[in-house]
């Protein structure tokens, strides 16, 4: 069930808010862990119970870790979980590199991938090292934890939640107005992302590579491709901070506008911040991070990115992805880092190689994505032709927009109008332009051809 659909609009959500405000406290876990399993139900009702069992088995491994602070145990609960993920997600992929090698067509086993299993494996492996570090006490309710887990607004696509950050409120939270207010201006904000930016990006991108292609024409699908993503999941990542804030809960920020960042580095720790500082603290740091020899850094980079890599797909352009990360990463801490101050030379350079980095993303199929790359780097007869600009002109204001929305323009600009103006007129100019947005949102959803998101597929 996408955020994005009538469906969640209309039923599920009016349905699930109804009951979780007209029940006693004491009760409210109970019916957000029962609207929790619906939603997963209903979008990939075919492994609900591996959902369940998977929940099952770390909490008691949680429970074991903290009462005998075994290693064997930790890393009993370790290897569970990623062999789990390994079987779904990356067992046709093993098999395909392994039969290439002795030119045999491989064994292609029907194994289909559930739906947020990269988020909530990260999120099991994050509690159970938690619970072995003692930086949090396990969980003694097992309904609590099932919560915990399978929590709607971020089971399918993240953030990716640590334990430690929302244990008190599982217990007990305040709902509020106030709270409650900025969660649903906050989705709508991440819906109106997704379904105007976001869906009108893949539309212009698509469009243009479905005609003669132009060196301008290429950069401008490059361009498409990076904004997409960035609406696509940093919409997604929003809707679900506010579906969170509008039942009590404060999830971390997982977006800092990250294109206006100075370096590679500034970028990573403004893009997917749940993503990246698991990997630094769960990876990186345990392995020895900077502490030790150069050689060792390098090796720590690399195995990060390798796995930063994979953890997107079981797919070669993802592993090239994450090695091209690794490379300007190492480049920058050991050559570049005394030269990338805040200027226009440092945004471009960090733009550029980012731009590079999201048609890597985007091409599964090696052929088409070293296709694309030449284009964008060889000599054109055509420097630009009438395709590319006839879409350009079409396209000119959303993707002015969403350019301008990669920044904190909007949100500078709606603060000094607050400052400037302390009458209550600027929040009802407010909540007006937000139920505008809502409206065009959903005449887009009813409008337009079915777009899942992108990091479902993670």
């Amino acid at each position: 069930m996408l955020f994005s659909s009538i469906s969640f609009l209309f039923f599920f959500l009016p349905c699930l808010l109804l009951c979780y405000f007209l029940v006693p406290k004491k009760v409210k876990n109970y019916v957000l862990l029962f609207f929790s399993f619906f939603f997963y139900y209903f979008g990939e009702k075919n492994y609900i119970f591996l959902l369940f069992i998977i929940c099952l088995v770390n909490f008691f491994l949680g429970c074991i870790i903290e009462h005998k602070q075994s290693k064997f145990w930790f890393y009993s609960g370790i290897l569970f979980n990623i062999f789990v993920l390994f079987y779904y997600k990356y067992t046709n992929f093993f098999l395909e590199v392994s039969f290439s090698f002795f030119k045999q067509n491989p064994p292609i086993l029907n194994i289909v991938l559930p739906l947020g299993i990269s988020f909530f494996t990260f999120q099991n492996l994050s509690y159970l090292c938690d619970v072995y570090k003692k930086v949090v006490p396990c969980q003694n309710n097992f309904f609590t934890y099932c919560m915990y887990i399978t929590l709607f607004p971020q089971l399918i696509a993240g953030p990716i939640i640590r334990y430690k950050d929302i244990s008190e409120e599982l217990k007990k939270r305040e709902e509020n107005i106030n709270s409650f207010s900025e969660g649903v201006s906050r989705f709508i904000i991440g819906l109106s992302k997704k379904v105007l930016l976001a869906d009108g990006m893949y539309l212009f991108s698509t469009k243009i590579l479905e005609g003669n292609m132009s060196f301008f024409s290429y950069w401008l699908v490059a361009l498409g491709l990076m904004l997409q993503i960035y609406y696509d999941f940093s919409g997604y990542s929003d809707m679900a901070i506010g579906l969170g804030k509008m039942f009590g809960f404060h999830f971390k920020e997982n977006f800092n506008y990250p294109f206006i960042a100075s370096s590679i580095t500034d970028f990573w720790r403004r893009w997917h911040i749940s993503l990246s500082s698991f990997f630094k603290d769960y990876v990186y740091i345990p392995m020895g991070g900077n502490r030790f020899t150069k050689l060792k850094t390098i090796r720590n980079i690399f195995v990060v990115w390798f796995l930063t890599g994979f953890w997107h797909g079981a797919s070669w352009n993802f592993i090239l992805w994450g090695i091209y990360f690794f490379v300007l990463l190492l480049v920058e801490k050991f050559f570049l880092k005394k030269y990338l101050k805040s200027n226009f030379l440092a945004h471009f350079y960090t733009l550029f190689f980012v731009c590079i980095s999201f048609v890597l993303f985007s091409f599964t199929d090696l052929n088409e994505l070293f296709s694309f790359l030449k284009g964008m780097f060889a000599i054109h007869k055509d420097l630009i032709n009438n395709h590319a600009l006839y879409y350009l002109k079409n396209y000119g204001l959303l993707l002015f927009i969403a350019i301008l929305g990669c920044t904190p323009f909007f949100k500078n600009l709606f603060k000094k109008i607050e400052k400037g103006k302390k009458s209550k007129w600027i929040y009802g100019f407010t909540s007006l332009g937000l139920i505008l947005l809502f409206l065009i949102s959903v005449v887009k959803i009813i409008s337009s051809s079915f777009q899942p998101f992108i990091y479902f597929r993670f």
